[in-house]
């Protein structure tokens, strides 16, 4: 067995394994076996993070988690972090975070997932047609109910997370922003970031591996069993099959080779070790995909090739980031 790390989510008292491990492909893509074998190797090298939402598989994923929990792992053995305020219709998903769609989905999660309380409970997606104030009311009433222990955004710009920060206040706190970050995604550096270390709440890192292609696995053709090739998550991955995202790519994997290492061990460990990231979730849909992922554990770049990585992945700043 491995110890992971842990790293406390900003400066709030929790904390978690500094790998996540995450759920969007289950019941879906990840069938219970597989999710059964993902869930006890993660815990055994260490992982405690297991990160979900109610919009995965139209709950399907939370209710294979509720299943697991308890027979594979016990409860206690988990940080458990789930999302709400995306309301499935016949139209298909809808953003939803008025404070009676997101507390009426907190209570079908705590039932999908046999717990009277979640970990961490996150906003999904930015409202524009609900006040942040009515959002951030939902979050208080879950933490004064007992039904989460921390909360927070997901996918939020800056502003929003700095004033949400201030609705919640010292007594409730925003604990922790969950977003995407990766070679191939450095947007949350101009204001995100910055936002959420000042104001003490921790990074989550969704993606590090740039939605798989960082992995190296789509630079001469899309594998069949990709994500790429799925119906359902072809688009998910097509906006980084690109010139751009290409030469990232290689930057990585000429890195991997020069320290005899995977892409994969390199594109993540870059993100793990970044300013302010509590910890990096990574969406395994196999075992032997984590096993990749857990070896990068050991992995420490060296300054030379982070400042390379750093350089071939900037992102594009002006005004007001720079004045």
């Amino acid at each position: 067995m491995r110890t992971m790390e842990l790293r406390h989510v900003g400066r709030s008292g929790l904390r978690v394994s500094r790998l996540g491990l995450g759920t969007m492909t289950w019941s879906r893509d990840t069938d219970p076996h597989e999710a059964s074998e993902l869930l006890r190797d993660f815990v055994d090298a260490g992982g405690t993070l297991l990160d979900t939402s109610a919009s995965y598989a139209d709950g399907g994923a939370e209710e294979l988690v509720g299943a697991l929990l308890g027979d594979v792992v016990p409860r206690e053995d988990v940080v458990l972090c789930t999302k709400a305020g995306v309301r499935r219709t016949e139209a298909g998903g809808v953003v939803d975070a008025s404070r009676g769609n997101l507390l009426s989905t907190l209570d079908a999660s705590l039932r999908r997932l046999g717990t009277d309380h979640v970990d961490v409970w996150l906003v999904q997606s930015p409202d524009p047609r609900t006040p942040l104030e009515e959002t951030v009311h939902a979050l208080r009433l879950a933490v004064s109910t007992g039904r989460a222990r921390y909360v927070g955004l997901s996918n939020h710009p800056g502003w929003q997370v700095a004033r949400a920060a201030t609705l919640l206040d010292h007594e409730v706190g925003l604990g922790a922003v969950q977003a995407e970050y990766s070679l191939l995604q450095r947007g949350i550096e101009r204001e995100v970031a910055p936002a959420a270390t000042a104001l003490g709440a921790g990074l989550l890192a969704w993606s590090p591996l740039g939605r798989g292609v960082l992995t190296g696995k789509y630079r001469r053709t899309i594998p069949a069993d990709s994500r790429a090739a799925s119906p359902h998550l072809a688009g998910f991955v097509q906006p980084y099959l690109t010139r751009g995202s290409a030469a990232v790519v290689e930057a990585v994997v000429t890195a991997a080779e020069g320290l005899e290492r995977s892409p994969l061990e390199v594109a993540l460990a870059w993100v793990r070790d970044r300013p302010g990231i509590s910890s990096s979730i990574v969406g395994a849909r196999t075992a032997a995909q984590l096993r990749g992922s857990l070896a990068a554990e050991d992995l420490v770049l060296p300054v030379e090739i982070r400042r390379a990585l750093d350089e071939v992945s900037a992102p594009a700043l002006g005004y007001p980031e720079r004045f």
